[in-house]
């Protein structure tokens, strides 16, 4: 099975959307039902090019009664029930529609409630990050998939950002690479020092991390670094390799910590969506990384309870393969695993190109293809994606 996200703008509006869907070769539509804000091209649309999506909604009717202290923020720029238009507009053409529902990555619940953010080792906050370490948090998102699952009535959930997210972010403007800071730098910022993630760490944690990413030693780690008008060398910022090697004997705790909280969140949300609709299947958005966050949840021993486990496949695509490879190891007898793989920039317009990565990730283990991104690739991409598609067949 191959399925092919989409955000409901890009149906909404466009009656030739269906179609174009099915005569690209899958049988299921990923529809956004609860997504954050981005800035979108609408190639196709009839009415617009761009949109601008200001801040993260949900694209069913908010109903008051089903929400508690966190309630989700009502579109303006799309139908409030844009979702249902759009999904009985793919259905009419003969497609499948899933719930692709967004988690954690939140900016406007973010931004109105503080205190439940991540916050890294110095304090500094995230706020398009919720931290699932609170109850308030677990509860929302348990609700939001609940509501989807009544409402939206999908044939399937497909759940991302089940976990924390973390330091990487593509935030406005952003303007952190000037730092040189380390994948493992990265890390060690994504650790959450919130009021409720900070107790659960051993207590050097803190000033461990801090150190490491300041490059000092614990005892001196709040005390500023002296600054020279020479230049530096560049060599004794590299910093530990691994977020092992900068935590030593705190590793094994901390990265226990942080799998909990994905954990927890994973199965308390399985557990209401199985209790709403026990038959509608699962995907789940994941990474076999214990240190990962972001999108694709930490899952370093698995989640029987899922029907697929997907993985992210934007980068160098061996690498990708040993990520798939290794989820499906962790994967159960029967359960799937899908490669979510990109249609977009840097990815070559090349069917060829296209069609070889898909089977490199086919021969790692991946049986069905998530494409990223239906309505954001331009013609000679949507066309090359429905080429390579049909050639690996």
């Amino acid at each position: 099975m191959n399925v092919a996200y989409l955000y409901p703008w890009d149906v909404v509006g466009d009656p030739s959307a269906p179609g174009r869907l099915a005569d690209l070769g899958v049988r299921t539509v990923a529809l956004a039902a609860s997504y954050h804000s981005t800035r979108a091209a609408t190639p196709y649309h009839p009415a617009h090019r761009v949109l601008d999506v200001s801040y993260p909604a949900l694209y069913l009717p908010v109903r008051p009664s089903s929400w508690s202290r966190l309630v989700p923020a009502t579109p303006t720029w799309t139908p409030a029930d844009a979702y249902l238009q759009a999904r009985d507009a793919l259905k009419a053409a003969g497609l499948q529609v899933h719930a692709w529902t967004v988690l954690t990555h939140n900016s406007h619940l973010g931004a109105t409630h503080p205190d439940l953010v991540v916050r890294n080792a110095f304090g500094d906050p995230y706020p398009y990050a919720l931290c699932p370490a609170h109850e308030d948090v677990i509860e929302y998102c348990e609700r939001l998939v609940r509501e989807i699952l009544e409402v939206a009535e999908p044939d399937g959930l497909i759940l991302e950002a089940c976990g924390p997210m973390g330091f990487g972010h593509q935030s406005i403007h952003e303007k952190t690479s000037g730092a040189d800071w380390t994948s493992t730098d990265s890390d060690l910022l994504s650790l959450c020092f919130c009021t409720s993630c900070a107790p659960r760490y051993p207590e050097p944690t803190r000033a461990t991390v801090r150190a490491a990413i300041d490059r000092t030693s614990p005892s001196n780690a709040t005390t500023p670094k002296p600054t020279s008008h020479t230049p530096a060398d560049t060599s004794s910022f590299n910093g530990p390799a691994t977020p092992e090697e900068a935590l030593g004997q705190l590793a094994d705790e901390v990265r226990a910590v942080r799998v909990a909280l994905s954990t927890t969140l994973r199965q308390r949300l399985i557990a209401a969506a199985r209790s709403t609709a026990a038959d509608v299947p699962i995907t789940l958005h994941a990474n076999p990384d214990p240190w990962a966050t972001g999108a694709f949840a930490p899952l370093p021993s698995g989640e029987p309870d899922a029907d697929v486990l997907v993985a992210n496949c934007w980068g160098d695509p061996a690498t990708d393969a040993t990520r798939l490879a290794r989820l499906k190891e962790l994967a159960t007898p029967g359960q799937r695993v899908g490669a979510y793989v990109l249609a977009l920039p840097p990815r070559p317009a090349d069917p060829e190109v296209l069609a070889d990565q898909l089977r490199t990730y086919a021969k790692a283990g991946a049986s069905e293809f998530h494409l990223y991104h239906a309505g954001l690739a331009s013609p000679p991409r949507l066309a090359a994606l429905a080429r390579a598609l049909r050639l690996h067949t």
